[in-house]
């Protein structure tokens, strides 16, 4: 029988995140009931006086509908990034939505001494076109 542990994430000063960018991709596959992609271009700065490895992200889509989807999962695009003080660490990725949502959430980490971490990454807003 596994046991669930939980864990106490303390944001740490000076780890931030940017939303750099949000662009409507129709290139990218999109399932019937949530046709509209959406590329994000994000990075994550680390502004503080510890090395911090990120190993963990959540996000929380809300569509005007009410609905709320929550992904979480390991690493970041399939990387765990090591960020020394100074660094920052920057990828793309997309959401698929049906109807105008905002997107948030955080990423989780920690520091060479062990400290559990996260930092907040920013709202942003995805709008699909309208089709006339």
């Amino acid at each position: 029988m596994s046991k669930k542990v939980n864990v106490e994430f303390e944001l740490l000063e000076g780890l931030t995140v940017t939303v750099d960018g949000v662009q409507y991709d129709v290139s990218r596959p999109a399932p019937p009931d949530r046709p509209h992609p959406f590329v994000y271009h994000i990075s994550i700065h680390n502004g503080s006086d510890e090395v911090v490895r990120i190993f963990g992200r959540k996000w929380i889509v809300r569509d005007t509908d009410g609905d709320t989807m929550v992904v979480e999962g390991d690493g970041v695009v399939g990387q765990f990034p090591n960020l020394a003080p100074g660094q920052s660490f920057s990828y793309d990725s997309y959401h698929v939505i049906k109807s105008e949502s905002t997107a948030t959430g955080s990423f989780f980490g920690s520091t060479d001494d062990g400290r559990p971490v996260c930092v907040r990454i920013p709202p942003f807003e995805m709008q699909p076109p309208l089709f006339a």
